[in-house]
């Protein structure tokens, strides 16, 4: 279950990073030429250039990706994610839901729930088999 919370939410954060950074495309060539740099801009109004990066590959999108792959690679070698990640998650995803509908948040909201209810199912004894 831990494995498939953490594909989940690595799939997620790859297509959103992948479709918001192709959707900026008509941006490319100012976010390689440095023209994103302005010292006196104000966050509160961005150009569309830089809310296009900021929403592309400055997005939670890469951290979620990288944060699924960890997930997986973790419960692949039997270490358990701690239960506040689980918990952190669930309550980040559920306030950006409530925050700003419509959006995927519920999908990484039930990664979320199926990465805690992983983590405190009781881990099933291995015996090994005499001859085995």
């Amino acid at each position: 279950m831990i494995t498939w919370a953490g594909r989940a939410l690595a799939t997620l954060g790859a297509a959103h990073a992948l479709a918001a950074t192709m959707l900026g495309h008509r941006y490319f060539g100012q976010w390689f030429s440095f023209e994103l740099w302005a010292p006196d801009a104000d966050v509160t109004a961005l150009p569309p250039e830089i809310g296009a990066f900021w929403m592309g590959p400055a997005s939670f999108g890469v951290p979620l990706m990288l944060l699924g792959f960890l997930i997986t690679w973790m419960d692949r070698r039997g270490v358990t994610p701690p239960v506040l990640l689980a918990v952190g998650l669930i309550a980040w995803t559920l306030l950006c839901a409530v925050i700003f509908e419509p959006a995927p948040w519920l999908l990484a909201t039930s990664a979320s729930v199926q990465l805690l209810i992983g983590i405190r199912r009781p881990i099933p004894s291995r015996r090994v088999e005499a001859g085995h």
